[in-house]
């Protein structure tokens, strides 16, 4: 008697949902580009006053000739080039601090890096220190990098991402309560400019302030690409991490310190803008989900850059002449929209998985006639067997089932 059992079948491949992820993966730099022009004209050309589109290259080279001229290259490129610089190295610094964390909602503003940057900031300010312009990066470096490293001693060193969530929101509530101390402390033009800077502001923004950027950046940049590798080791798990030649809780400080030189000079110049670092990478893993750490990171600056500039149109023409906050309408709708890309897509992580579990499950089924002859003849030798064999061929004088992920699909003989 031979019984020939076959292998289970494999998993069918969802073509679908490869090529749609496929679809929205060509269509992302075309997305990204199409935003960031329509939004950098605008950007560009409204407000008091008006340019039209078509003249503004001709603004740009009358420079200080005319009212126009002045506005453009002096208030609202400087504005521009700031938004820009500003929404990357936040969207690149949440990426790195949610894939260090595996944690989706591992975000500047609940790890205290946001809030200490931002007291370091505003304490001189309160205290009356005067102090040049070139120190207030030093001052946010030294407040971010308290905030992220109490965080991190408080939570054990990072022994656990989920710790280190929670101490991060516990450390960012205590930073912002000593805020609210200096606040009460502040006279009254004090407590205007610590309020607008709180929120995050772009308004009175000149090319003096993005020069102080550059230093800090040229050291972060090539940092940030070093990085970018081990974030997807990170993603496997401390223990397998650790068994590639990753040390996780040094990867992890690394990564911190990383964020750090990313939030704090930005922070320095324009306040915590809130929940940029949130959108931007699920924004990245949303149109381009099957890729690693190391193709979101770009993407995920490209749309932080996108979001900051978009955000910064209804903060400067929205209540004009009036400005509001950029930062109030990065976390006005960025949080709902940031909450809707994790929601679809762990539910779509969900239903790709369900084919291949359901899959390995169904087996081919044989034709009816040809199943039920099958079955007798398996019957007949079984009888068969165990007068024979006795109890030499338990699997058969017992009644038990096949080996595991085995079917017949061959007659017996």
């Amino acid at each position: 008697m031979r019984t020939h059992l076959s292998a289970p079948l494999p998993a069918p491949v969802a073509s679908g949902g490869r090529r749609a992820s496929r679809v929205t993966r060509r269509a992302q730099p075309l997305l990204a580009v199409v935003l960031l022009a329509v939004s950098s004209v605008c950007a560009l050309s409204l407000g008091t006053p008006y340019v039209p589109p078509h003249g503004l290259a001709a603004a740009v080279l009358d420079g200080d000739t005319t009212l126009a001229g002045i506005v453009v290259t002096e208030l609202r490129v400087p504005r521009l080039v700031l938004a820009l610089v500003a929404g990357a190295c936040l969207g690149a610094a949440g990426l790195v601090l949610q894939e260090a964390l595996r944690n989706p909602l591992a975000v500047p503003e609940m790890l205290g890096v946001s809030s200490g940057a931002a007291l370091g900031v505003a304490a001189p300010l309160v205290l009356s220190l005067s102090l040049p312009a070139a120190v207030q990066p030093m001052l946010a470096i030294g407040g971010a990098a308290l905030g992220g490293g109490l965080t991190l001693l408080a939570a054990g060193l990072g022994r656990s991402p989920s710790a280190v969530l929670l101490t991060g929101a516990a450390v960012a509530a205590a930073l912002q309560a000593a805020l609210l101390v200096l606040m009460v402390m502040a006279d009254q033009l004090d407590l205007q400019l610590i309020y607008r800077y709180l929120l995050g502001s772009l308004s009175a923004r000149t090319w003096d302030d993005v020069a102080g950027l550059w230093p800090w950046l040229l050291v972060a940049a090539p940092a940030l690409v070093l990085c970018a590798p081990v974030l997807s080791v990170m993603r496997l798990g401390d223990q397998d991490a650790e068994a590639l030649g990753v040390r996780a809780q040094r990867a992890r400080l690394a990564a911190l310190a990383i964020a750090v030189l990313l939030i704090a000079p930005v922070t320095a110049v324009c306040g915590p803008v809130a929940w940029v670092g949130f959108l931007a990478p699920h924004l990245a893993r949303w149109l381009n989900p099957a890729a690693g750490a190391v193709r979101w990171l770009p993407w995920s600056a490209a749309w932080g850059a996108v979001v900051v500039v978009i955000a910064d149109l209804p903060a400067r023409l929205a209540l004009a002449p009036v400005e509001t906050p950029a930062g109030a309408w990065t976390a006005l709708l960025g949080v709902p929209a940031g909450v809707a890309l994790m929601r679809s897509g762990g539910r779509g992580r969900a239903s790709r998985r369900r084919p291949a579990v359901a899959s390995a499950a169904v087996r081919e089924p044989l034709p009816g006639p040809r199943k039920a002859a099958v079955d007798a003849a398996v019957d007949t030798s079984r009888v068969g067997a165990s007068d024979d064999a006795g109890a030499d061929a338990p699997g058969l004088d017992d009644g038990c089932p096949p080996p595991s992920g085995a079917t017949r699909t061959e007659d017996v003989r």
